[in-house]
């Protein structure tokens, strides 16, 4: 008789689902599924959000919500799939700061959360049920760990603080 851990299938519903909701959300950046804009929409509003270049930026959102989405959902290389969708996030929450913590006001309660998430499965782990397990962790090892949460975390404030930058710099050239 085979018995389901608790654990390792509370793992797998949590990275189904957080995983689905990251990539469907990233593909209405790339492909303009679900209602999004594609990449021309998303483009210009990377532009109207302050990051630089915008193109790039949305390529990079995209990509990292639905491939990070994807891989999560998978359990595979679960520790790069979880920091890819977490600093993505990082870049959602500073766009939404100003406007608080509530959704219902525009706040960043929705990609924190998300990016929590993320964040959680990756440093956890995929569990049993997910193709890392099947793979003998491969992509699952302690360094790569540490290496993808860096490297997303410096990525992240890259984007974040490039942002900050050219938003304080198109302020200053609007009042001269």
């Amino acid at each position: 008789m085979t018995t389901f851990n608790r654990r390792d299938l509370g793992l797998l519903v949590l990275r189904l689902g957080t995983g689905a909701v990251l990539a469907a959300h990233g593909t209405q950046k790339l492909a303009g599924w679900f209602g999004g804009g594609g990449i021309e929409g998303t483009t210009a509003a990377m532009e109207s959000m302050g990051f630089l270049p915008p193109k790039h930026s949305a390529l990079a959102a995209g990509i990292g919500e639905t491939g990070g989405g994807a891989l999560l959902a998978l359990g595979l290389a679960t520790p790069a799939a979880g920091a890819a969708a977490a600093g993505t996030m990082a870049g959602a929450v500073a766009v939404h700061a100003p406007a608080g913590f509530f959704a219902m006001g525009g706040g960043y309660e929705y990609p924190a959360f998300l990016g929590f998430a993320a964040a959680a499965i990756g440093l956890t782990g995929p569990g049993a049920y997910s193709l890392d397990h099947v793979t003998c962790h491969v992509l699952n090892r302690p360094w790569v760990v540490g290496l993808a949460f860096a490297g997303s975390a410096l990525a992240a404030a890259a984007v974040v603080g490039r942002r900050s930058k050219g938003r304080a710099d198109s302020a200053g050239t609007e009042e001269g």
